[in-house]
């Protein structure tokens, strides 16, 4: 149990140590932004898969059997996890890193980026605060409440970094977006418009989403337990 502990607290807090201003400015200094973003994803991807195996290993201590219900009820959020997840890779976005000559772009806030400026922080968010409930055990708490926790915490931080370093373009492109989903569009600040998230988008996104269900239900020894 100790090793999924470490694992789940190192992937956020390798993260925020490394992108925040005290560590980031001195590394960039040192490796360049090229190298730096080199290893910025070489240790993102080795907390992931630490996290992975620590969370395969680990002991199944059930905390709570979600019902049915529950978890029937839950696979909406799932679905639209996996679908701001797909949308938010695959569409232009100055907020990601190294686009952000996109903020000169007067027609980029088109798509997903109308529900959120940060779909894929809040995909994978949502997809884990799920999981968390569905797994009912430690090793699930634990690793899926890293994951919902970088999510959470790292959409504000980006945004945060983003405002310091792009000013009046960050301003306009704020006022036209939301952090929270559908947030800009309850407002009256946007408006939905499913065309421009583009239909391959939905679909591959549900296609990802029965393949995972059925895989879950098939091979549940991949989770710890079925769900």
């Amino acid at each position: 149990m100790t090793n999924i502990l470490l694992a789940s607290l190192f992937l956020p807090l390798s993260h925020f140590l490394m992108s925040s201003a005290p560590l980031r400015a001195p590394l960039v200094r040192w490796l360049g932004e090229k190298l730096f973003l080199v290893a910025y994803s070489g240790v993102a991807f080795l907390a992931f898969a630490w996290l992975i195996m620590a969370y395969r290993q680990a002991p199944t201590v059930v905390l709570w059997a979600a019902p049915a219900w529950v978890r029937a009820a839950l696979l909406p959020v799932v679905l639209l996890a996996i679908l701001l997840v797909v949308a938010g890779l695959t569409t232009p976005n100055p907020v990601i890193a190294s686009a952000g000559s996109l903020f000169d772009r007067a027609d980029i806030v088109r798509g997903v980026l109308r529900v959120t400026r940060n779909a894929f922080f809040w995909g994978t968010s949502l997809f884990a605060l799920a999981h968390v409930i569905m797994t009912g055990h430690v090793a699930g708490v634990l690793a899926f409440g890293s994951v919902a926790v970088l999510g959470l915490a790292g959409a504000p931080i980006l945004d945060a970094k983003k405002a310091r370093t792009h000013g009046a373009a960050w301003d306009a492109f704020a006022r036209a977006t939301s952090n929270v989903p559908f947030m800009a569009i309850a407002q009256g600040r946007q408006r939905f418009a499913w065309g421009e998230i583009g239909f391959w988008r939905l679909a591959l996104g549900v296609g990802l989403f029965l393949a995972a269900v059925l895989a879950h239900y098939q091979v549940p020894a991949l989770t710890g337990q079925a769900h």
